[in-house]
């Protein structure tokens, strides 16, 4: 049996997306469980979109399968649309009458969602996302 050599630039890209996936992941957990933000409804989704991206892309990486993007792709497309809504709410765009959030939960627009008093985690997880979508998705074209 002959192996399959996989190509370099895609399996840095791979591996490069895991780790991202992977600090987004252990990121998410140290907001909320050591810095005590509780997630907001968006956050919680875009939480369900991550989260198995660590574990997909890791697995991929580990084993040199670059079919493992085929999987995450998906979830990633599905985490980058609800991050841009949520980026759309933060900046107040959305009206509040189309916001998932109540009042009696956390708001996906308010104090909550920033972190260090400068850092709007809706932004930072829709560039997460967009950056995730590009390394699976630009060196993997056919050229």
């Amino acid at each position: 049996m002959s192996e399959v050599a996989v190509p370099k630039k895609q399996m840095n890209a791979l591996i490069l997306s895991w780790v991202i996936a992977l600090m987004a992941t252990l990121s998410a957990l140290f907001i909320g469980e050591v810095l005590g933000k509780t997630p907001c409804l968006l956050c919680w989704y875009q939480r369900i979109a991550m989260f198995p991206l660590a574990l997909i892309l890791g697995v991929a990486s580990y084993t040199g399968d670059l079919a493992g993007r085929k999987y995450a792709l998906p979830l990633i497309i599905i985490g980058t649309l609800i991050a841009a809504w949520h980026s759309l709410v933060f900046a107040g765009i959305v009206p509040a009458e189309a916001q998932p959030c109540s009042q009696a939960g956390p708001s996906c627009s308010g104090e909550g969602q920033i972190l260090f008093g400068i850092l709007p985690l809706p932004y930072l997880s829709l560039l997460t996302f967009l950056t995730l979508l590009g390394l699976l998705t630009i060196p993997f074209k056919k050229g």
